[in-house]
């Protein structure tokens, strides 16, 4: 029987109605209209077509959306200037570096530049360590979404074997860490390009995260039957969009699948919107 396909382009709009109602609320009791400020570095064109979406978004909940576009050739120090009058702008409550950043920028001095009470991508070590610690400010926005994710289809993850392809910054270890809350209590393991014999692990998984960038990684003999399996990946193909999941084959095996497109791309910016407006209650509140 063909795997449950997990509607990831209902939920996340399901979510966005929801913060927009949210947002209505705080605007109307407080005056505040939540701004997220999106800075985008270069002509990536992959990127734009994120920051489009997530202007769109920002609008039709309700929020104020600005964009920064700086040429390919900006320096650290430029960005890093832009940063600093954004974290001291009160009207600004939420700041997203857009990435891939250009090969000349330090990346990571511009994540841990931007102020951890506006990091809306919870890249900042210091919201990573409370995410850790299980008391977090804002949750990264991919995994929460899988989260939500996984939700639709399971309704305790307690006790369950979840693998995780990839250990990124963005998306595997913040994956791991979620899975393993409390609350979450799954068991995890996270596997990446050194990990040996790796069909065998992805083959106990009741969960699969495939968060590693390579199409069509996942093959349906990688597959325990029944798994949930959620596909992160996002490749383009001779024109076509596809996962890191062999989607027709695994979902013949899987009990429940996420799409691609339409799978977990809308959940991410719909917990964007969501941390956004987190961010100015927080500043309100300060």
């Amino acid at each position: 029987m063909p795997a449950t396909v997990i509607d990831g382009k209902g939920l996340a709009a399901r979510l966005r109605e929801q913060t927009k109602g949210e947002v209505e609320s705080f605007t109307s009791s407080t005056g505040v209209q939540p701004h997220l400020v999106v800075v985008l570095v270069g002509e990536d064109p992959a990127s734009q077509v994120y920051v489009r979406n997530k202007e769109r978004a920002c609008k039709a909940a309700g929020m104020q959306s600005t964009l920064h576009r700086l040429p390919n050739e900006t320096t650290t120090e430029e960005l890093l200037t832009l940063i600093d009058q954004l974290n001291n702008d009160a009207g600004v409550h939420g700041i997203l570096v857009q990435l891939p950043l250009p090969k000349q920028i330090d990346e990571q001095s511009i994540l841990d530049s931007v102020s951890p009470l506006k990091d809306v991508d919870a890249f900042h070590p210091e919201n990573v360590g409370r995410i850790v610690q299980g008391r977090p400010r804002f949750l990264p926005c991919t995994p929460a979404g899988c989260m939500q994710l996984i939700g639709e289809v399971c309704e305790s993850t307690a006790g369950m074997h979840a693998v995780v392809l990839g250990r990124s910054e963005i998306v595997g270890k913040p994956m791991g860490l979620l899975l393993m809350q409390r609350g979450a209590d799954a068991t995890v393991t996270i596997c990446h390009s050194r990990t040996r014999d790796l069909p065998a692990l992805t083959k106990q998984a009741d969960i699969l995260i495939a968060a590693i960038g390579k199409a069509n990684f996942v093959t349906a003999d990688m597959v325990k039957p029944g798994a949930i399996v959620i596909d992160v990946g996002i490749n383009r193909v001779d024109d076509k969009l596809v996962g890191d999941v062999e989607y027709g084959p695994v979902a013949e095996v899987a009990g429940a699948i996420t799409p691609v497109p339409g799978g977990v791309g809308p959940m991410t910016i719909a917990n964007l919107l969501k941390n956004t407006l987190a961010a100015a209650r927080i500043q309100q509140n300060a």
